[in-house]
């Protein structure tokens, strides 16, 4: 009884992982589509009855200042305005900072060790992980997901001795998680340093 219900409350967390962000995302979208709906009215009435231009405007109107936004902090004074608003505002906001190192990697863009694939040895045996970050004493923090989502599980400070770091992108081991552990050996070939031979055509 007690496997069920942790199979069932697992679940259930792994899921509402997937779907709060896309609620809160759509519910942040429609609030700021009725905020922007006044400044398209006066152009709804010159389209057709039957077209929803009010919803629609407004959509390409939050999609537009989003596209401007993208422009703007590529410029050199829009990243000194943003790096300020980030380490004033955004970096006090809890989790901010771990999340955005992993939306880089994935994004190919990160430089730091947050999110480092690793191996991690735990009860005798190897388990996916990321390391999060290292402790001044030399262990690592290291965050060991559950599966299939990579974005629940298990937190553990572990020596050096028993986290093997991985030369792979971050999206070979979320690839990994998210597949029941198809794919592993070539985690464990990244470990040891080799190279997977490739496989004859039969």
């Amino acid at each position: 009884m007690k496997k069920v219900s942790q199979f069932v409350a697992g679940r259930f967390v792994a899921g509402a992982l997937v779907v709060t962000p896309i609620y809160l995302a759509a519910l942040l979208l429609v609030k700021v589509m009725k905020s922007l709906s006044h400044l398209v009215r006066p152009v709804v009435g010159l389209l057709p009855e039957w077209l929803p231009a009010e919803r629609l405007l407004s959509l390409l109107l939050v999609l537009g200042i989003c596209f401007l936004i993208g422009l703007a902090v590529r410029t050199t004074a829009g990243k000194r305005v943003w790096e300020r608003a980030e380490s004033s505002l955004l970096q006090k906001i809890p989790g901010y900072a771990l999340f955005r190192g992993l939306t880089q990697q994935l994004a190919g863009q990160g430089q730091d060790s947050t999110w480092k694939p690793a191996l991690a040895e735990i009860e005798e045996a190897l388990v996916p992980a990321f390391i999060i970050e290292k402790l001044d004493d030399g262990r690592f923090t290291v965050f060991v997901p559950s599966v299939p989502t990579p974005f629940a599980g298990a937190i553990y400070i572990l020596t050096p001795d028993r986290v093997h770091p991985l030369n792979v992108p971050v999206t070979t081991a979320i690839k990994v998680i998210s597949q029941w552990g198809s794919g592993s050996r070539d985690l464990v070939a990244a470990m040891k340093g080799e190279r997977m031979p490739q496989r004859r055509p039969i």
